[in-house]
């Protein structure tokens, strides 16, 4: 509608007229230009005009189709290189996604604390963790598991109760008092971590290694150093006790 009025308007305001009699008679272009201009400004012919929403979508719309144009002609194969190039990008990602996790910013140390309810002993940890592994809930079971490991050892006086203590810290610390197992600890604590702040999702064998750990820790005795005996302590003990006993026997002889 536009444009008709427009061209009806230069047509009108533009083109030669004449009486009938005398010379035509024409306007200049610039008054033309200017009148035609002031006709087409009037809401009338604006009536049917897109709206701005509409205005912006085109010109994004534009804009990216001229991007994927260029795109296209650089690439290989065109428009077929472009597609493959854009849908291996996109299973790049869910790749990507799948392995690392969710984002999420590094835990305060309160966010991270091990326990997060109250007070249980280990066998409670145990009993959950074997419910949610019945269920197949391996996320919930690993960490319970985990939890149990950590009370297990606070129990058995190899690790202080600290609240607010961390996996991390808990298997740092336990591997210094179980060496042997310090590896192990070190991976359960990861696979916690993972599984509570990266939205990783655990199986069975994972919740099966650290059920593992679990029950070969209960059967590890820590070394004499690790339980607050000094090496040799023992025999110093039974050395002085044997010399006694000689120096009884002696005393009794004479």
């Amino acid at each position: 509608m536009a444009t008709t009025a427009a061209a009806t308007a230069v047509g009108l305001l533009g083109a030669p007229t004449s009486d009938g009699d005398g010379p035509p008679v024409t306007i200049p272009r610039t008054p033309a230009r200017e009148a035609a201009e002031r006709e087409l400004s009037k809401g009338e012919y604006h009536q049917d005009d897109p709206g701005l929403l509409n205005r912006v979508l085109d010109w994004l719309w534009d804009h990216i189709s001229s991007l994927l144009d260029a795109a296209a002609q650089a690439s290989p194969g065109g428009w077929v290189g472009l597609t493959v190039i854009l849908v291996l990008l996109v299973l790049l990602a869910v790749a990507l996604r799948l392995r690392l996790g969710r984002l999420r910013p590094a835990v305060s140390s309160d966010d991270g604390a091990l326990f997060a309810k109250g007070p249980r002993s280990a066998a409670e940890h145990r009993r959950e963790a074997e419910a949610h592994a019945v269920a197949e809930r391996w996320n919930q079971a690993l960490q319970e598991r985990m939890r149990a490991i950590v009370r297990s050892l606070e129990e058995r006086a190899l690790l202080d109760h600290r609240p607010g203590r961390t996996a991390d810290e808990a298997a740092l610390e336990a591997g210094v008092a179980l060496p042997a197992h310090a590896d192990e600890l070190r991976s359960a604590a990861r696979a916690f971590d993972e599984v509570t702040y990266a939205d990783r999702l655990a199986d069975a064998s994972v919740y099966a290694a650290v059920r593992d750990l679990d029950l070969a820790l209960q059967r590890t005795q820590p070394p004499l150093s690790a339980s607050g005996h000094e090496p040799g302590a023992e025999a110093l003990v039974a050395h002085g006790a044997a010399g006694g006993e000689a120096n009884v026997r002696e005393g009794r002889g004479t």
